[in-house]
């Protein structure tokens, strides 16, 4: 018998929270900057841009470079993205036992509310299986009016579900995202394993979240009761 859901549904954040896909996209970036003039450090890299979206850091990179970045440059950047992620993507450890878990709790009511692109957020979740179970109920912020940290991506996923967002929990790895989630009214956990890529519990606290855990296998008992 599945355990009583503590929220009327699960929002998951994709990049970071469901795949293990940071170092690798942020890699292709970093490269790529370093082509433009831009000799920044790996570590840099991750600092400034990850949870970021890059069509909003173009500012930051014309000062940098000189190159304004453009359509063009950006299907680049996914080709060799999505070529790398196809090649190399893991799930993050634990995830998907977790998610088939939570949809017994929560059927038809767990989202991936990602602000990465469609199609990468529709590769990466077939890559790990776990396209299914989000069927039907995947959103991307780069289909809002704004990106995260506003709040639209999670109000989208709500509206669709039919749901007050104080009663949604998110699932986030970044400041930015647990931000969005917080602007969105909902109930925000942070995830933060012992990682180059992820944040540290303080940084997830300070920017709102309620509390944080460091495995996925602990998730499915923080939203049930």
């Amino acid at each position: 018998m599945a355990a009583l859901p503590k929220f009327s549904a699960v929002l998951f954040d994709c990049d970071g929270v469901l795949v293990d896909s940071e170092s690798i996209t942020n890699g292709v970036l970093h490269q790529m900057l370093q082509e433009l003039g831009w000799q920044l450090s790996a570590e840099e890299c991750i600092a400034r841009f990850i949870g970021k979206m890059l069509r909003d850091e173009a500012d930051v990179i014309e000062e940098h470079t000189g190159f304004r970045i453009n359509a063009e440059w950006m299907n680049e950047f996914r080709r060799r993205r999505n070529a790398q992620l196809e090649a190399s993507l893991q799930a993050i450890p634990g995830v998907v036992d977790a998610v088939h878990r939570i949809a017994e709790s929560y059927p038809g009511r767990i989202a991936c509310a990602s602000g990465a692109d469609r199609p990468k957020i529709e590769l990466q979740l077939r890559k790990i299986g776990l396209f299914d179970a989000f069927d039907g109920r995947i959103f991307s912020g780069m289909e809002q009016p704004n990106s995260k940290p506003a709040p639209d991506v999670y109000l989208a996923a709500t509206e669709s579900l039919q749901i007050n967002p104080a009663e949604a929990v998110v699932i986030e790895d970044s400041p930015t995202g647990v931000i969005a989630g917080v602007a969105a009214g909902a109930h925000v956990l942070g995830f933060c394993p012992n990682s180059p890529v992820h944040q540290s519990a303080e940084t997830l606290l300070a920017a709102g979240a309620a509390e944080t855990f460091s495995s996925m296998e602990q998730l499915p008992d923080l939203l049930t009761q």
